[in-house]
């Protein structure tokens, strides 16, 4: 089969005819983490790297459907021998004399033979193949002790109201305390915090620290970025920043800091990072996110962050640089406004969501500017900063661990009940419990918004389902997040509704209820309520991920009945038994994988005005290795859709091939829709005018703009285009690039740079977007498109009056949401020549998480290629 990134669970290759419905079991596949493997743990920068060797380097999926969690130890200590990666003389740690990734496991190795308080694990793999070490320090446990310590930790967050009266429970849980470091690879000293810290507790006299390992695990996640690490760069060999992917997950890296959260639902949860000038701890300040439990969250976490400010001054640590004030920074105290706390695509947000206190801490002394990397004096400093930090978290939740955790239990209880969200407002403060340090510097900006909590979320099957690909997938990261997804038992009338049997409820009677709200909820329009944001300000599976998803009833009326739990999504891949025309619909990301797969294995196929695919009856046998792969239901031709293909009135159709300008968004993006992307620029076609040769459509996330020294390669292009030929991309570069080249007239109006959220957009109904149309797309910025000339046209428009359904966008005039209203949102154009091109004004492929947004490009893409 091809070599294109399957289904978490795919399935093995058929190659014998099957029967008409097809129900197959997805494969087993084991948790990472026995050690074992035989990378080298060598690798330069992303854009060396292929597709493939990236699916390689990754290994198996980390998340299994209808399995949460990491595989964790029978018994502590637990101390495999892990492999250890050759030396790399240019790891850039060492430009501040911090410890490489291939020193890790030596001392690991090391210390667990000096320790019985130290053990480690193997819980992922990095982008290019490291191991992401959990190292756990606590007093030895025997297999009942540690069958036992899970069992409190089930009995927290599934039956907290057990909990909460189970008297040994509070007296033998060990509570766990989490640090990780280092997910961004140029943020070094967490690390080497860490481990002097480890050394520290497996050395120290038993008498020292007996009271703390009796009744904690201490975790510590050594470095969440082991190739940035190395790399030294921010973000991970893939490209991307994880710490803005713990609800995409596109990194291998972020899938193992979600899985690691389930397994050990810290208590407290710290994620070290740099450089900020000053020391700074979390909590922080508004907006505060609607689904958190925050009079739980904030008492402690903002005390917590005084005792560590106390403790840091009377260090005096030599060349840590103070406030003004004579302190560290607190963005709770002193951060008015946007700063972190919104969207749970942040380590310490995404935590927050299983009732643990988190912080982000930042470090003081950055980087050389001049050279990008650590110096030794600087880097020596930090370590000695986040160890001070190291020690007082620990304190602090040791000495109040017991409310802590009484909070973590309320947490899990309130989603249980099935009673309605409280926000926390500045008229229910005074009735919070807990430290009090918060309460003066609350104030309306700080007020939650309130939530409406549904009964369920319904994803449909059958008619009612945009795309049945698109839900499986979304089911799938559900079911990832340790969400629980349910299937009806029969038809059912839910709201008004009915549903056909096997569609999927996701109840908010469950545990992890403020994270699946947070995950589907449309969220709110906080643009009035602060005037700028750190980062994004609107997220959902929902409205952006291509599938249908309902909103039903509300969270007082109790589960939805007659259900049953669904640990995989529904196979839903079928083929007719005999070889025929078959046709399956084109709807969703997974569908134009199996399409692209398709093609380039040579199959015969047309597409038909109505966004199915028809496949000839001589691509039978791949059409069953498809179903199988990738999950998708053929079904018998209709005599008038076989009618349509003899006729010519069906688009025949060949391998698609297609050049992308642009970084890591849209490479990923066009391999995650099944397209094999070659990078290009002006500079390469200049110098190769044959690489045109080799592509149908150019993707452009940024300009391809010529200089007047590389003529030969804008004339290869625009005869390229005169051939035919198409650009595609989004934004204010593709706008101007396809204007250059004559494709489009029209004047482009750009929304507020940061304004970011969730927009209403309408799709004509002869646009070549309205198959399997869609009604929301994601901005960051917006841009709209008025005065459209002769030969262009709008293929979907933002909705009337505010299209702004979520996030945050501000700004007068032509640079507000209400301007962009009725304005195209993606137009389309063709020059006389016959060069074509389609310019998004929306950001499909940001961070690629905009799934649904991924999907209408696949669309444009097909729409705009040459005939095969």
């Amino acid at each position: 089969m091809s070599h294109r990134t399957p289904r978490r669970a795919a399935l093995g290759v058929a190659t014998a005819t099957i029967a008409l419905s097809l129900a197959v079991a997805p494969a087993a596949t084991s948790a990472p983490g026995n050690g074992k493997g035989d990378g080298n743990g060598k690798g330069g920068p992303a854009a060396n790297i292929t597709a493939l060797e990236r699916q390689d380097a990754r290994g198996p999926k980390a998340a299994t459907p209808g399995y949460s969690g990491v595989e964790m130890p029978a018994a502590y200590p637990h101390q495999p021998t892990l492999r250890v990666f050759p030396h790399d003389p240019d790891d850039r740690s060492y430009s501040g004399d911090l410890v490489g990734y291939a020193d890790l496991a030596p001392w690991l190795n090391d210390l667990m033979s000096r320790s019985d308080r130290v053990s480690a694990q193997v819980v992922g793999r990095s982008t290019l193949g490291r191991d992401l070490y959990l190292v756990t320090v606590t007093a030895p446990e025997k297999a009942n002790e540690t069958r036992k310590q899970t069992a409190y930790r089930e009995m927290i967050q599934n039956e907290p109201h057990k909990a909460a009266r189970d008297k040994k429970l509070k007296a033998e849980y060990k509570t766990p305390i989490w640090f990780s470091a280092n997910i961004h690879g140029n943020e070094w000293e967490g690390t080497d915090a860490s481990m002097q810290f480890i050394e520290e507790l497996a050395t120290a006299p038993r008498s020292d620290v007996a009271d703390l390992l009796d009744g904690h695990r201490l975790y510590f996640s050594l470095t969440l970025n082991p190739d940035g690490r190395n790399l030294g760069q921010r973000v991970t060999a893939l490209g991307f920043d994880p710490n803005r992917d713990m609800i995409t997950n596109t990194n291998p890296e972020s899938e193992s800091y979600v899985r690691l959260t389930q397994s050990l639902l810290p208590i407290n949860a710290s994620d070290l990072h740099g450089y900020t000038g000053n020391l700074q701890v979390e909590p922080t300040g508004p907006p505060h996110g609607e689904n958190y439990e925050y009079d739980l969250f904030i008492p402690h976490n903002y005390a917590m962050a005084l005792q560590i400010e106390q403790d840091v001054v009377d260090a005096a640590i030599e060349g840590n640089p103070l406030t003004a004030a004579g302190g560290i920074k607190i963005p709770y105290r002193d951060t008015p406004s946007g700063w972190d706390d919104y969207p749970p695509i942040f380590t310490a947000q995404y935590a927050a969501f299983y009732g643990a206190l988190t912080s982000t801490v930042e470090l003081p002394l950055s980087r050389d500017r001049s050279t990008g990397v650590q110096t030794p004096e600087r880097a020596a400093i930090n370590v000695e900063v986040a160890l001070q930090v190291l020690r007082s978290t620990v304190d602090y939740v040791h000495e109040n661990d017991g409310e802590i955790l009484a909070n973590q239990i309320e947490f899990f209880d309130r989603a249980l009940s099935g009673e309605e969200k409280t926000a926390l407002t500045v008229d229910t403060i005074d009735g919070v419990a807990g430290p009090e340090q918060w309460k003066p510097l609350w104030d309306v900006a700080d007020d939650q918004d309130p939530v409406d909590l549904p009964q369920a979320y319904v994803i449909p099957v059958g008619e009612g389902q945009r795309s049945l690909s698109d839900a499986t997938s979304l089911v799938e990261q559900l079911l990832l997040h340790d969400i629980e997804v349910r299937t009806l038992n029969n038809a059912r009338t839910i709201d008004g509704t009915t549903y056909p049997r096997g569609s999927y409820v996701i109840d908010m009677a469950q545990s992890k209820r403020a994270l699946a709200n947070a995950l589907l909820d449309l969220g709110s329009d906080i643009s009035a309520k602060v005037p700028s944001m750190y980062d994004i300000s609107a997220w959902s599976y929902s409205y952006l991920w291509g599938a249908t998803v309902d909103k039903v009833g509300d969270v007082g009326d109790g589960p939805v009945k007659a259900t049953k739990a669904a640990s995989a999504p529904t196979r839903q891949a079928s083929v007719p038994k005999r070889a025929q025309h078959v046709t399956f619909d084109v709807a969703g990301v997974e569908d134009y994988v199996a399409l692209n797969d398709l093609l380039a294995q040579d199959a015969v196929a047309w597409l038909l005005p109505s966004g199915q695919a028809v496949v000839a009856p001589e691509s039978h046998g791949l059409v069953v290795n498809a179903a199988l792969e990738h999950d998708i239901a053929f079904r018998a031709a209709t005599a008038a859709e076989v009618g349509t293909v003899t006729s010519g009135d069906a688009k025949e159709l060949d391998e698609v091939r297609v050049g992308y300008v642009g970084t890591q968004d849209p490479r990923t993006s066009l391999e995650q829709l099944g397209f094999d992307a070659v990078e290009v620029s002006a500079a390469s076609i200049d110098a190769d005018q044959g690489i045109l040769d080799d592509l149908d459509v150019i993707w452009l996330s940024s300009a391809l703009n010529f200089t007047n020294n590389q003529v030969n390669g804008r004339d290869a292009t625009q005869a390229w285009l005169d051939e035919g030929h198409a650009l595609v991309g989004s934004g204010s570069s593709a706008f101007t690039t396809a204007r250059n080249f004559g494709l489009v007239s029209a004047t482009a109006v750009s929304g507020q740079s940061r304004g970011n959220g969730i927009v209403a957009v309408d799709t004509p109904a002869d646009s070549l977007l309205a198959n399997y149309g869609q009604d929301y797309a994601f901005v960051y910025p917006a841009q709209s498109y008025t005065d459209l000339g002769e030969g262009t046209r709008a293929e979907q428009f933002y909705g009337e009056g505010n299209p702004l359904l979520s996030g945050h966008w501000r700004g007068d005039g032509t640079a507000s949401p209400q301007a962009a209203a009725g304005n195209a949102a993606v137009i389309s154009g063709e020059s006389a020549a016959g060069g074509k091109a389609v310019v998004f004004g929306t950001s499909p492929f940001y961070r690629t998480h905009p799934k649904g947004g991924m999907s209408q490009v696949a669309q444009a893409i097909f729409a705009v290629t040459p005939e095969g």
